[in-house]
């Protein structure tokens, strides 16, 4: 009696797993993706005079400017402090990103080695 509806080599278990495995992935994602639009990071520049909170949906949340860096005839440097402040959160932001996906696929990039698929 010929088996039903398979492929060889018991392709139905397996596809099965992989079909399993895939959806496991796919609700840790999810979830990594909750935490990350949940999460804030904070970052400072010129030696905390300039605090900035970025939120995991890279919007800015707060700026924190302490008195002394607000000098009238030197507004560069206070755009330049923000403006690194703001980038060195964003950085932080990318690599907890980064470092909550690679605990999923297992630092394969993507599922499993297949990139943008998904």
């Amino acid at each position: 009696m010929a088996k039903r509806g398979g492929f060889p080599g018991n392709m139905p278990g397996n596809m099965n797993n992989l079909v399993k495995q895939a959806q496991k992935m796919q609700r840790q994602m999810e979830e990594a993706q909750k935490e990350l639009e949940e999460k804030e990071i904070t970052a400072t520049a010129g030696g905390g005079a300039v605090e900035v909170t970025v939120s995991g949906k890279k919007e800015i949340t707060k700026v924190k400017l302490s008195q002394e860096v607000v000098d009238p005839d030197d507004i560069e440097m206070l755009e330049d402090l923000i403006m690194a402040a703001t980038n060195e959160a964003l950085r932080q932001l990318e690599e907890f990103s980064q470092s909550s996906m690679a605990k999923i696929t297992g630092g394969m990039g993507g599922f499993g080695g297949l990139g943008g698929m998904f």
